[in-house]
Formats: structure tokens, C-alpha cells, sequence
């Protein structure tokens, strides 16, 4: 089951804590290969990979009468949960939009900066194991708080709760494809998918590296690889820690689930309660046995110091003491009562999040991610003469001659 560490073996703490992301060259030529024939060849190419990898035997598009008739069939109380859902995710992206501003630095001297939505994004909303309907929310949500005008969904095999969720998300259009190919259709556009702005949501391998191939042409929110969760805690309850350990595992054999402690009694009792409630088969007991573990610290400090040098998706702290030591993860949730997986659907903070180390430089998916921030100047005569001279000096020593003379043509 879960191996316990000392964190002063160095080498088995780096083996644990290893980012989830790996290259994988065979991977990457075969998306190549996807992407290259969908932006060459349109629909034809993409209904192909399309009947291969998502046994689609229908129309690309689903239509508003089909989502209709499928939401109908969702139970009430799911659909009543949707709403629910959408509520706090909605209030929570408004609050994400950025605002302008316009600020006059001097007499003559003025610099505005415009927020302006996207034209078009698509949502990539994956089908494997499980129907994902808060991951629509996630993405569609904000881009609709930001005012983005057109929301694209992409879904391999979109079962009614995720038509309800588009419903309830107000997307424009939805399609019946997955993998490298619908990330190729949305990039580049075919005959029946628009070309968008931005590509967010989180996908399978295939995905992340079709992603990572468009990214030169057409904006993506980050790398999204598999799932991980840093628990640092002293007290417990065990069996609470080890609830979110297995709950965390369960959505891939790959996903990473660390308790990192500095009771090695709080250790022994986690690995008792998981050894208790431990599916005999499944991924989460493939992502526990491959990618799961508890580290034993000196000190709580030491613990969170591990912590940020993770930077990881998801991180659960003891209390508000800890919480005030975090500086790198994509969401952080303070407390015993702060289920991780409350996150996942109801709390209105996104679950798309950075993962493999990704947030040390970003946190999770957020309505700023689909506005353009533009910034606008404006001079006055006496606003070019009062900052003129320097720009020309910076233009002369970095030898721009011809930035120069546009500016003193004007000051003459």
C-alpha cells in the first residue's frame, strides 16, 4: 500500500514528489500525425479519427433539441445539483474579471488598459471513466462571466448530464469529439468546428500534447497532466486524510496522492485506514500502490518547505498557520473540514487546475483567462516633449536609431 518515507532519504522523497509529467516521443508523433491531417484535411480527417477513437456514428454536432432531450432524462435532483453548482462558480468568475483602468502618469501623459472578451473558446470536456459535468461548468462558466460571445464544447461521447451541465452553462455549439483531433478542430478550424481563441480544459495525454503542438497558433490555458494532491498534517482525523487520499486517486492509475506529516503516528494511522477501505481492484488502488506515499518530516516546517517545492495541484493543510506558508499550488484548502473534493464541484473556485509543477508559475483556470488586456496610449505635444528625451537616449544606447528620429521628427 502506501510507503512511508524519512524525509532525510533524500532520494526516495525526489522518487514521490517527482513532477507527473513526462515526455513521451511515441505520443507525440502520433498527435503530430492527428494534427496534421485534421488541419489538412478538415472535416473528412476529423470524422475518420473521429469513428476510430470515439466511436461517433452520428453528426459531429449535437443540437439544442438533442441536449433538450437528453437533459430531460437527467434525474431531478442532478439537474438541481447542477444549479446549485453553477451559482458559486458563477459569482466567483465574476469577481475574476479583470477591470480597466485609465491613470494619468503626467501632464499630457495618459495610458488606459482595455478588458476585452474573447470572440470564441473552446471547452474541452473529457469522456473516460466518468461523465464530467463540472468540468463543462469549469470551463464554460467563466468564459461566459468574462462576456465571451461564442463557447465551443468538445466531448467524445457526451452522456445527458453533461448536455444538461451545457445547458445550464449556456454554450453556443457542441461536438462529439475527443483526443488530438478535437484539439486540431478547434485550433484550426474545419468545415463544421469554428476556429477559436483559446483551448482550456483538461484531457488524456493526447490532449496535453495536442495542446502543447497548437500552442504556437492558438492560445491554451496550461499542461494539464494527471491529478495530484499534497496533504501536510499533524493531527488528523486519519480517516479523513485517508478519505481524500483515495478520493483523489480514483480519477487515474496515474494520479499522485502524498501525505507529507511529521507524526509518524498520524502515518501509521493513515496507512491503517486505507489498508481498511481500500478497493480490492481499480485505479485508485493503482495510483496508491504506483504514485502514493507518506513522507515523515522533522517538523511542520520542513513539511511545508516539501510542500511548495512540489507546487502541487491540489494541497490540504492542517490550519490557518500552515495556510499562511504556502506559496507555490494551484489551490490550497485550510482545515479539516475543507474537503478537497467539495472543490471539485460546489465551493465555485475552479478545478482546472496547473499540475506537474506548473503552478509555481500560475494558479488555476479563472474568467481572467479569457479577456485580452489591452493597454491604450495617448500624448499630448507636451506629453511627447516631457518623456521624448529619455525615449531617445534608451533608443540611442541600444542603438535604435530610427526609434529616435520618429520621436525628435515630432519634438522639432
Amino acid at each position: 500500500m502506501l510507503t512511508i518515507v524519512d524525509a532525510a532519504n533524500r532520494r526516495a522523497v525526489r522518487a514521490l514528489l517527482a513532477p507527473g509529467r513526462t515526455r513521451d516521443a511515441a505520443t507525440e508523433r502520433r498527435v503530430a500525425r492527428i494534427v496534421a491531417d485534421v488541419r489538412r484535411d478538415g472535416d473528412r480527417a476529423l470524422r475518420l479519427y473521429a469513428q476510430r477513437f470515439d466511436r461517433l456514428d452520428g453528426p459531429l454536432e449535437v443540437d439544442a433539441a438533442e441536449m433538450r432531450e437528453a437533459a430531460a432524462r437527467v434525474p431531478r435532483e442532478v439537474r438541481a445539483a447542477l444549479r446549485a453548482a453553477a451559482r458559486p462558480i458563477r459569482a466567483v468568475a465574476r469577481r475574476q474579471v479583470p477591470r480597466g483602468w485609465r491613470t494619468r502618469l503626467a501632464p499630457g501623459v495618459v495610458v488606459e488598459q482595455r478588458v476585452i472578451p474573447l470572440d470564441r473558446v473552446g471547452c474541452y470536456v473529457p469522456a473516460g471513466r466518468y461523465p464530467l459535468p463540472s468540468s463543462l461548468l469549469m470551463t464554460a462558466l467563466p468564459a461566459a462571466a468574462a462576456g465571451v460571445r461564442d463557447i465551443i464544447v468538445a466531448c467524445p461521447r457526451p452522456a445527458p448530464v453533461v448536455m444538461a451541465a451545457a445547458l445550464e452553462a449556456g454554450i453556443t455549439r457542441m461536438f462529439r469529439v475527443g483526443g488530438a483531433h478535437a484539439i486540431a478542430a478547434l485550433a484550426y478550424g474545419t468545415e463544421t468546428v469554428p476556429r477559436v481563441d483559446k483551448i482550456v480544459g483538461p484531457g488524456s495525454r493526447y490532449v496535453a500534447a495536442a495542446k502543447a503542438l497548437v500552442a504556437a497558433d492558438c492560445g491554451i490555458d496550461f499542461y494539464a497532466g494527471p491529478t495530484e494532491i499534497v496533504i501536510v498534517a499533524s493531527r488528523g482525523p486519519a480517516a479523513w486524510i485517508a478519505a481524500d487520499l483515495l478520493a483523489q486517486a480514483e480519477h487515474d492509475p496515474d494520479a499522485r496522492a502524498v501525505l507529507i506529516t511529521p507524526s509518524r503516528t498520524l502515518a501509521a494511522r493513515v496507512v491503517r485506514e486505507l489498508n481498511a477501505r481500500m478497493p480490492d481492484a481499480g485505479p485508485a488502488r493503482e495510483a496508491l500502490s504506483a504514485h502514493g506515499g507518506i513522507i515523515v518530516t522533522a517538523s511542520a516546517a520542513e513539511a511545508m518547505a516539501l510542500a511548495n517545492s512540489v507546487a502541487p495541484e491540489h494541497l490540504v493543510v492542517d490550519d490557518e498557520r500552515l495556510a499562511r506558508m504556502v506559496t507555490c499550488a494551484g489551490s490550497v484548502f485550510v482545515g479539516p473540514w475543507s474537503a478537497q473534493a467539495a472543490g471539485d464541484y460546489a465551493i465555485g473556485s475552479n478545478h482546472v487546475l496547473p499540475t506537474a509543477g506548473a503552478a509555481r508559475a500560475r494558479g488555476g483556470l479563472s474568467a481572467a483567462d479569457f479577456v485580452r488586456q489591452i493597454t491604450v496610449q495617448r500624448l499630448t505635444r507636451a506629453g511627447l516633449r516631457r518623456v521624448g528625451g529619455t525615449a531617445m537616449t534608451l533608443a540611442g544606447a541600444e542603438g535604435l536609431h530610427a526609434h529616435a528620429g520618429s520621436i525628435g521628427l515630432r519634438m522639432k
